[in-house]
C-alpha cells in the first residue's frame, strides 16, 4: 500500500537538530573479550570489518516526535539486537533511497564506517493533513554492526530539494555503562524455510505470525509457505532465490485476529497489528516498533513481513521498516508480493484513482526518490532512459481517460459496498471484476509492453509517471513487476548478497 514520500520543507522553515550526549565514556564498562567468531577471517574486507565492528548489532530506539511545533528526535536506549546478518563488505549504501539516511562514523576520525537509508511510519504521517494540527510520536530503530571503538550516530532528512540534511546526531560510546550488550532470550519459536547460505552472504528476511493461536499454528506454517511460493514465482525474486534465507518466528496470541478498529473488532496483539492506520480502513501495520525488534531479535534478519491471519483485504510497506499481509483475503498473494516490493526496494505505489490518507493534488512535484515514479521535469534525462526503447515517446501516451472513467466506477460500487459494511466475498468479487477488465484494458494499448513514462502515478493524476502501462505496483493485475521494478530489487539484493 502507501510508501511514496513526498518530501517537503518543515512547515517553520527549519530543521531541529539535537545531540544527545549521555551515551559516552565517562564511566567505561570493563573491556569486553571477543567472541567466537571475531577471529580475523581470509578476506582484506572480512579484516577490515572485524578491525572495525563485532560479530553482533547494535540497535539505536528513539522517539520521532513531530506536527505543528516542528520535528524532534528523543533517544530512548541503546541495545543488542542479536548477531550481525548483514554484508560484511556492502556496509555504505550507495542507492539514495529513502527519505531518511543514518551514517555512522569512527568518532576520532570520523571515517564513515556504515549508512543505510530508510522511510518511516513518521514520514508518512507528516504528509497527512492531520500532521498540521496535533504532534504525535512515533517509534524507529537504526541498526547497524556492533562497534569496537566510539561512533558518532547521525541521522539526516531528504528535503524537497532532494538532498539530505542533519536532522539528529548523538555519539555511542559502545563500552559505555548506557549501553546494554546482553541479548533478550528468545520470544516463540524460531524455524526455517529455507537456508542457502550465512547470512552476512545472503539476504535475510524473517516472517512473523500476527493473531494466530497455538492451536492455528500449522496455520501459519502452511501461510508462509504459500505466500513464499508465490513471492518466489515471481521475478526478479525467482531467478535470485539463491540469494536469500527466509526464517520464520511461531508466537501464539491468546485469540485468533488483530485490531479492527472500524467494525467494532479490538484485539491487543502480540506485535501491536492493526488495521486502520491513519484512519485508512485496510491501511495494517504495527505502530510498536520496539516491541516487534525486540522479537524479531531472534533471528538473523534485514527485513520482515508481517503475515495477519484476517480475510478483511489489507496491508502495508515501507521501505526497509516493515511489512504486513492479510492472509486470508483472496489477494493475499499480490498484496504479499507488491508491499514487500515497497518494503525491500523502495517501490511507490503507481496507482493514483484510489483514496488514500495523504494530502494530494498538490501543483508541482520535486523529484521522487522511489525509483518507479518520476516528475519528468527533464524529458530527455528520464531515471530510467537506459530501459526505453528508441522510438518510445517521453511522456508516453496512453487511453488515460478511458482508465479513467472506469476506475471512477469501480470506486462508486466499492465506497456502496463500504457503506453498507457488505462482507469480504463482495469486495472481494468486485476487486476480481476490476482485475478482469484492467488487464485486457492495458493490455490493448498502444504502448503496452513497452517502457516510457505514463502520466498518473503515485496518487497523483497529474505531474508525477510511472514506467509502464501496468505493473504490479499500478494493478492488482497478474503482470508481474515491470522492468524498471525489477531492477530496483536486483539492485537491493546485490546490497546484501553480493561481496
Amino acid at each position: 500500500m502507501r510508501l511514496f514520500l513526498r518530501a517537503r520543507p518543515s512547515r517553520h522553515g527549519l530543521i531541529l537538530v539535537a545531540a544527545v550526549f549521555l551515551i559516552t565514556a565517562a564511566n567505561p564498562a570493563p573491556a569486553q573479550t571477543p567472541e567466537p567468531g571475531d577471529e580475523p577471517t581470509m578476506t582484506a574486507a572480512h579484516t577490515a570489518f572485524k578491525t572495525d565492528f563485532r560479530d553482533k548489532t547494535m540497535r539505536v530506539d528513539y522517539y520521532h516526535t513531530g506536527g505543528p511545533g516542528g520535528e524532534v528526535i528523543g533517544l530512548d536506549r541503546v541495545v543488542s539486537d542479536g548477531t550481525w546478518a548483514g554484508s560484511l563488505t556492502r556496509l555504505l549504501d550507495d542507492t539514495n533511497l529513502g527519505t531518511y539516511l543514518f551514517q555512522v562514523s569512527n568518532a576520532e576520525s570520523g571515517r564513515l564506517l556504515y549508512s543505510r537509508g530508510f522511510a518511516s511510519l513518521y514520514g508518512e504521517w507528516e504528509t497527512t493533513a492531520a500532521a498540521g494540527k496535533i504532534n504525535r510520536t512515533f517509534h524507529e530503530s537504526l541498526r547497524f554492526p556492533w562497534p569496537r571503538q566510539p561512533v558518532q550516530v547521525v541521522l539526516l532528512k531528504r528535503g524537497d530539494d532532494g538532498r539530505l540534511a542533519p536532522l539528529w546526531s548523538t555519539p555511542i560510546d559502545p563500552e559505555s555503562r548506557f549501553v546494554n550488550p546482553a541479548d533478550l532470550a528468545p520470544e516463540g519459536t524460531a524455524w526455517t524455510l529455507f537456508e542457502n547460505g550465512p547470512p552476512r552472504e545472503k539476504v535475510d528476511l524473517v516472517l512473523l505470525g500476527e493473531g494466530y493461536t497455538a492451536a492455528q499454528m500449522p496455520k501459519v506454517h502452511a501461510d508462509a509457505r504459500r505466500l513464499l511460493d508465490r513471492l518466489f514465482a515471481t521475478e526478479p525474486f525467482r531467478g535470485r532465490q539463491a540469494d536469500f534465507n527466509v526464517r520464520a518466528i511461531d508466537l501464539p496470541a491468546n485469540a485468533s485476529g488483530v485490531n479492527r478498529p472500524q467494525v467494532g473488532s479490538f484485539r491487543r496483539n502480540r506485535v501491536g497489528t492493526t488495521y486502520n492506520i491513519f484512519d485508512s480502513e485496510r491501511y495494517l501495520l504495527t505502530l510498536d516498533n520496539r516491541r516487534l525488534r525486540d522479537v524479531l531479535s531472534a533471528v538473523p534478519y534485514e527485513f520482515v513481513e508481517i503475515l495477519v491471519n484476517e480475510k478483511q483485504y489489507g496491508g502495508g510497506g515501507i521501505y526497509n521498516a516493515q511489512a504486513t499481509t492479510a492472509v486470508d483475503t483472496a489477494f493475499a498473494d499480490y498484496i504479499f508480493v507488491h508491499e514487500f516490493g515497497h518494503h525491500f526496494a523502495a517501490l511507490a505505489d503507481e496507482y493514483y484513482t484510489s483514496p488514500v490518507a495523504y494530502e494530494t493534488g498538490g501543483s508541482e512535484h520535486p523529484e521522487p526518490w522511489e525509483p518507479n515514479v518520476t516528475a519528468l521535469h527533464d524529458p530527455a534525462r528520464l531515471k530510467w532512459a537506459d530501459l526505453v526503447s528508441t522510438g518510445t515517446p517521453v511522456p508516453t501516451p496512453w487511453d488515460k481517460e478511458q482508465y479513467e472513467e472506469h476506475a471512477r466506477e469501480i470506486l462508486r460500487q466499492r465506497k456502496e459496498l463500504m457503506a453498507r459494511k457488505a462482507p469480504e466475498a463482495e469486495f472481494d468479487a468486485l476487486f476480481h471484476k476490476q482485475r478482469t477488465i484492467e488487464t485486457e484494458m492495458l493490455g490493448k494499448m498502444k504502448f503496452a509492453g513497452s517502457l516510457g513514462a505514463f502520466e498518473g502515478a503515485a496518487y497523483e493524476a497529474r505531474g508525477l509517471y510511472r514506467p509502464a502501462t501496468d505493473c504490479i505496483m499500478f494493478t492488482r493485475d497478474q503482470v508481474g513487476f515491470c522492468a524498471v521494478c525489477r531492477h530496483a530489487i536486483e539492485r537491493i539484493i546485490d546490497l546484501y548478497a553480493r561481496p
